[in-house]
């Protein structure tokens, strides 16, 4: 399918306007902060195609999103190894299903932050900025990541959608983050990889951050971040 250009975000080159200093981030936590490079791995490793793993977690997000969609919601781990269930029996593992599953999802157990993530961190935390996270997945996998990174003390609260009832981009789980940091949406930020995030989070009232690191291009169909930055290291000297 050919790519449909995007709009182009906001110029925040050398003389372009600065972008306003919240006073909350709101970080989402799976492939903005880890690198799920390790996950493909783990499909090896059980015996799976490398090529399962990003098909798996596209999965997983849209089931996860059906789910808040239709006014239900389920925790991360249960609908991720609930689809594995699904899509591993045709594939020829090299150890029993319920193994094969337990490997895999154990894997968010143990991935590693972007290599700008414990610089950056800490740049925007030095510039008075309160830190949290909201991730579709469970507090347990930001505290160990954060910690194992040797950030974790720069984050005031790790908050998950289990607690909103509803994933984001659901405006809900982005109230839940402003209620739990007694915080007006004009004063915080979200900032994703994801552009369903960063629209998600717009429609919510809270300004927004595309972390760019692969030189992708933003969807045309989504709203425009405020801000768009190769790294948090970048982010922070813009806010500074």
């Amino acid at each position: 399918m050919n790519a449909v250009p995007a709009v182009p975000g906001p110029d925040h080159s050398v003389g372009a306007p600065k972008p306003r200093r919240p006073l909350v981030i709101v970080f989402d936590v799976n492939e903005t902060l880890s690198d799920m490079t390790a996950m493909s791995e783990r499909f090896t490793n059980v015996g799976a195609p490398i090529h399962l793993a990003s098909l798996w977690f596209a999965r997983l997000l849209r089931d996860g999103f059906a789910l808040t969609a239709a006014g239900a919601s389920r925790p991360f781990a249960d609908v991720g190894s609930g689809l594995l269930r699904v899509m591993l029996p045709d594939v020829k593992l090299n150890r029993p299903l319920d193994e094969a599953v337990e490997h895999i999802m154990s894997g968010f157990i143990g991935l590693d932050v972007h290599a700008d993530v414990t610089e950056g961190v800490e740049a925007l935390a030095s510039l008075g900025i309160r830190l949290v996270t909201l991730s579709n997945g469970s507090t347990h996998v930001a505290e160990e990541l954060l910690t194992s990174a040797g950030v974790r003390s720069n984050f005031e609260m790790l908050l998950s959608v289990d607690a909103a009832g509803a994933w984001k981009p659901a405006a809900h789980a982005y109230e839940y983050a402003l209620d739990q940091c007694a915080i007006d949406p004009d004063d915080a930020m979200l900032v994703a990889v994801h552009p369903w995030d960063i629209d998600g989070a717009h429609r919510a009232g809270l300004a927004t951050t595309w972390l760019n690191r692969t030189g992708s291009v933003y969807p045309h169909y989504f709203h425009t971040p405020d801000v768009e930055a190769t790294s948090l290291t970048q982010l922070a000297r813009l806010l500074s």
